[in-house]
């Protein structure tokens, strides 16, 4: 029979904090005894591990996470670290669904997220370095892969399990997710030049980015089988320096007649530019979008876009971590399905053909 517990205190008392001493004393066992038993670990009878959980649960006590850390004992935490300005973050819908999607899958296995927003790639690495002295996470997820990323190799040493997003699909120290960017861009370009845009704008992403780079290559690759031109702004995604891009780009001489966005929320702003500017969408000016969300749909006119499951995206990635965590396998590349492109209203063919 488990020894009585102790009375609660009084009204307007403050509970003393309650330690792994005082369960092993409750319980009747040592205080690696109760280490055992809560990290599910070998070396105690049932009946012990029994007397011990029992005794936690009726007081509703959990080992103290960074003491558990410093033991080596799972953390059950999942972490992302993100050098983008957080003002950004906080209207770009790809993040929050992805996210959305990430936590889905690992809550189900009882795995928390553990998200910092920082300022730049050493800051990222100084916070891996940091988790894994602290045995912080069990995982990590990384995210905007820059080209020559000293990162994966780093988390790799560190020997912290871990999956990449954006990665191109090749070796890499770390299992990565992919997506093919190079595919999806030249096949807006396809579709644009179809309707017979002949000089076509595009605001890029953070040009530093190996998924900003594939679509910058794909340019290069098909604009001049396609008969094309195609001027490049790059950006740091956010709405302010989309919509500045744009205005560059309609004050040009000559005056693109498509332009394509590398994010929802930087499309958006430029329809918000073309209307300021007196353009009609699609008449004067044809707009596409790399990314998809309700931004898009909400448009006037709604905009064409790219389009994928980010949910499924978050999913596929959780799904690899997790299998990272678990069995630590060889390095894998998973490509996840190309996006596929939504025709809505605000492309149509130019009003006159560019004889650029």
């Amino acid at each position: 029979m488990a020894p009585k517990r102790q009375a609660r205190s009084g009204a307007g008392a403050a509970a003393p904090r309650l330690r792994s001493t005082d369960i092993a004393r409750l319980a009747g066992v040592s205080v690696s005894a109760v280490s055992l038993a809560v990290n599910g670990r070998p070396g105690l009878s049932e009946e012990t591990r029994r007397r011990i959980l029992d005794v936690a649960d009726e007081l509703n006590w959990r080992p103290h996470r960074a003491a558990s850390a410093l033991k080596g004992a799972s953390s059950d935490v999942a972490g992302i670290v993100i050098a983008r300005p957080a003002r950004t973050l906080g209207v770009e819908p790809f993040f929050a669904h992805f996210l959305s999607g990430l936590q889905s899958r690992l809550s189900a296995q009882g795995i928390a997220t553990q998200l910092l927003i920082v300022e730049d790639t050493a800051a990222q690495t100084a916070v891996y370095r940091r988790w894994a002295a602290e045995h912080r996470v069990d995982g990590l997820v990384l995210l905007d892969l820059e080209v020559d990323d000293p990162r994966p190799q780093l988390v790799a040493d560190l020997g912290i399990p871990a999956v990449t997003l954006g990665s191109c699909g090749h070796r890499m120290p770390l299992t990565s997710v992919w997506v093919d960017d190079h595919a999806a861009m030249a096949d807006i370009l396809r579709y644009l030049s179809s309707l017979g845009h002949r000089h076509i704008g595009h605001v890029s992403g953070i040009t530093s980015f190996q998924h900003t780079r594939r679509r910058v290559e794909a340019i290069r690759d098909v604009r001049t089988a396609l008969g094309t031109q195609v001027d490049s702004i790059p950006t740091d995604f956010s709405d302010a320096q989309g919509a500045a891009a744009t205005r560059r780009l309609l004050r040009a001489d000559p005056r693109c007649t498509a332009i394509v966005y590398d994010s929802d929320v930087m499309a958006v702003a430029g329809l918000g530019v073309a209307t300021e500017m007196g353009l009609a969408v699609p008449g004067d000016l044809s707009l596409v979008s790399f990314d998809d969300s309700v931004l898009t749909t909400m448009a006037h006119p709604p905009v064409t876009a790219l389009t994928r499951d980010t949910f499924a995206l978050g999913t596929l990635t959780a799904t690899e971590l997790l299998r990272v965590m678990a069995d630590d396998p060889e390095p894998r590349a998973v490509q996840a399905p190309t996006p596929r492109l939504i025709v809505r209203g605000s492309t149509a063919p130019p009003a006159r053909r560019d004889s650029a």
